[in-house]
């Protein structure tokens, strides 16, 4: 199916299939989010064997990273499409009278969603969800560094959607390529920020909208005041949460300089407590996606002092969880987004030193700082910017579909999740529609006689 004449072949019968108006109908949507779920139930098992086999993940950690969200996701779209595609009544103005205005929702078209590896299910299945809901027809690329879990999508999607509705592609770059080189109406894409601009140049010459979910350089700042147990626990979880191949795990460590040793201890204490003595032997550490993925990381662990863990097993995609401190702003590891189980531990005595650091920088997916004073945080959160992020917690903000997700900058544009998501995957239609029986003058020439009247209605 992945031949270049099949891909093309498929593109144009689902721009037909689109203008059919097929896709439309509330009701259609609806009826297509339940097949895709009751689909992805039926295949419940294999999903979790796939994503244990590409980067074992344990039952827990797959189910409530990856499938849980997507149940959650669609029916919350299920439940709550027809209040939200209601057409929005809003003012007129007086001099436009009689007439009404209304936003209207309408589906963009032909939509291209490509996946990352990372989180290979959901990242792929969240936002398809989004584009249904929207009304749209979507072309999905899978990774090809997870293809048991791409094998599985495969088959849940020929399962669910006749192919001019939705397909699904494997493949590496050269299908990427020939993907992008097509006219598409929106296009949805989760990656690196070096792929983001390949992805944003690929979209110009159409001016075709584009979100890009993105990643970067997340700061975790844990303050003097901060619980330092509940930080050590809440850090450890979400750094190494799929070894730390999450967009917005916390990427380094900014701590303060009068809690540094207290805290790196209870963080030591905390990976134990949570993957054992050797976390090589823990059904719930997952492993890196790739040897290329590897040897990258293993050039990152060549700075600072290693306070736990540093140990790897290449052949096995193994990395432990490791601690480094003493780590240096210029410092490979501080140069490009870790996306794996390595922690570089800066330290600060003032916050503004922090504040100073992040204005140099690129603007992070997510933030994270901990704290007990609430007005302390107030001022940090003033002063900084990013994608999204928690006050004394780590990842969470991702699984709350009331939040909009995604990047500022360098780490995105545009966002998704809940309500946030149908109106991403939509163009939002400015309509006035006008009296044809009443007809007001003000508006015509010759304007000589209505300017004072005119200033009256717009001052």
């Amino acid at each position: 199916m992945e031949h270049n004449t099949d891909i093309l072949n498929i593109i144009d019968l689902q721009k037909q299939f689109f203008l059919s108006q097929k896709t439309k109908p509330l009701s259609y949507r609806i009826d297509a989010l339940k097949r895709l779920k009751s689909t992805v139930k039926k295949h419940e098992k294999e999903i979790l064997e796939a994503l244990y086999n590409d980067l074992h993940k344990s039952e827990f950690e797959a189910f409530s990273t990856e499938i849980g969200i997507f149940y959650e996701e669609t029916s919350l779209y299920i439940r709550k499409l027809n209040r939200w595609a209601k057409p929005k009544k809003v003012g007129t103005p007086l001099m436009f009278f009689p007439s009404r205005s209304m936003i209207i929702n309408e589906p963009f078209g032909n939509t291209l969603i490509i996946a990352p590896w990372n989180y290979p299910f959901q990242l792929l299945m969240c936002p398809l969800v989004a584009a249904i809901t929207a009304g749209n027809t979507a072309v999905l690329k899978s990774s090809p560094y997870t293809p048991s879990v791409a094998r599985i999508m495969e088959t849940i999607i020929e399962e669910t959607f006749p192919k001019e509705y939705v397909t699904i592609f494997g493949g590496g770059r050269e299908v990427n390529t020939l993907l992008l080189q097509q006219r598409w109406d929106f296009i949805f894409f989760t990656g690196s920020p070096q792929l983001g601009r390949i992805v944003m140049q690929a979209a110009a010459p159409n001016l075709t909208p584009v979100v890009l979910e993105l990643g970067g350089k997340s700061p975790c700042i844990i303050d003097s005041d901060a619980n330092l147990k509940f930080s050590a626990k809440r850090i450890v979880w979400g750094k190494f949460l799929n070894a730390g191949q999450t967009c917005i795990a916390p990427d380094y460590m900014f701590v303060h300089e009068k809690v540094k040793t207290e805290l790196l201890q209870l963080m030591q204490a905390e990976i134990q407590t949570m993957f054992g003595k050797n976390p090589k032997e823990s059904t719930d550490f997952p492993r890196i996606v790739s040897q290329k993925a590897m040897e990258r990381l293993e050039k990152l662990m060549h700075n600072g002092q290693v306070v736990c863990g540093g140990e790897f097993d290449l052949e096995n995609r193994y990395i432990a969880p490791t601690i480094f401190d003493d780590i240096k702003p210029d410092d490979p590891i501080m140069q490009e987004e870790i996306f794996g189980p390595l922690m570089p531990v800066m330290t600060f005595s003032d916050i503004q030193q922090v504040i100073d650091y992040l204005h140099k920088n690129e603007k992070p997916l997510a933030f994270y700082y901990f704290t007990k004073n609430q007005q302390k945080a107030k001022n940090v959160l003033l002063q900084t910017t990013s994608g999204g992020g928690a006050i004394n917690d780590t990842i969470i903000h991702v699984a709350n579909s009331k939040l909009p997700f995604g990047g500022v900058g360098n780490s995105g544009m545009g966002k998704y999740h809940g309500k946030i998501g149908f109106e991403t995957f939509s163009n939002q239609r400015s309509i006035v529609w006008s009296s044809s029986y009443i007809d007001i003058p003000l508006k015509y020439a010759p304007f000589k006689k209505r300017v004072n009247l005119i200033k009256k209605f717009m001052k």
